[in-house]
């Protein structure tokens, strides 16, 4: 099994950036994955990709430094399972809401004593090539990380923090907002802004890493500034929507377009 450096770096203290990719496309993972990122995560919870694009996904990441992260629908064991066999470094896992939830998520992440994964990593131990040490190393190399999207998560977060083998806990701020009530387009909103500080606080005095997203370069240097470690840089569709954009922005208002 392969070390795992973003949690390696997480660990350190140390700031890490990647970005979401919805696309499904194993080409734009590839393509991203060579630019550099620390962290891809591959998104199922908001698409359509499953299982299959997603392990063909991990197939174009491999001989990259990139650390791939696979963003399940919940945090339901077999679905985690699934995630990690096919060659998941890490879980990403939406509406946890309590200190309990989170725990039960590690230990699907965990092999025997320590947690509950089943044994039968096909394509995450080289398809049985590496069963004895990916079994010996998993439990040290795969990263827990959740969405903090509700206010019954921010109220639990002290306790959420806590629990052992949690290593990121990342902003959803629209889901968030919404779950108070709140037009996340209308951003920034006190509830909002007072989840922010909390979880800084909070992952400061627990070592856990925060996360959230930048959607432009000098956002990523504000969201580092403010404290977070593992910030996503925009998203592949955002990144195609907004080049397109600028393209044809720049096309309609050319003189010699007219």
């Amino acid at each position: 099994m392969n070390d795992n450096p973003v949690k390696q770096a997480l660990q350190n203290g140390k700031a890490t950036m990647g970005t979401f990719v919805g696309l499904g496309s194993p080409h734009v993972t590839e393509l991203l994955a060579h630019a550099g990122f620390d962290w891809l995560v591959l998104e199922t919870e908001h698409s359509a990709v499953n299982a299959p694009q997603v392990e063909t996904m991990l197939m174009a990441m491999s001989g990259t430094e990139t650390t791939p992260i696979v963003r399940v629908t919940r945090g339901d064991p077999i679905e985690i399972q699934r995630a990690l066999d096919i060659g998941g470094m890490g879980v990403l896992v939406p509406m946890l809401r309590t200190a309990d939830e989170v725990a039960r998520v590690v230990e699907a992440t965990r092999y025997p004593p320590v947690g509950k994964r089943g044994f039968g990593p096909l394509r995450a131990s080289r398809y049985a090539h590496d069963y004895e040490d990916y079994l010996a190393r998993a439990n040290d190399h795969i990263i827990v990380a959740m969405i903090l999207e509700t206010k019954e998560a921010v109220e639990n977060l002290d306790e959420i923090a806590a629990v052992p083998g949690l290593d990121v806990i990342f902003l959803g701020l629209y889901d968030l907002c919404l779950s108070y009530g709140r037009n996340p387009i209308e951003m920034p909103h006190p509830e909002s802004d007072a989840a922010i500080e909390r979880a800084l606080e909070v992952g400061k005095k627990h070592d856990v890493a925060i996360g959230t997203g930048a959607g432009t370069p000098k956002e990523v240097q504000e969201r580092l500034a403010e404290g977070f470690s593992f910030v996503s840089y925009s998203t592949d569709y955002f990144m195609l929507k907004n080049t397109a954009g600028e393209g044809i922005q720049a096309f309609k208002t050319s003189p010699a377009a007219k």
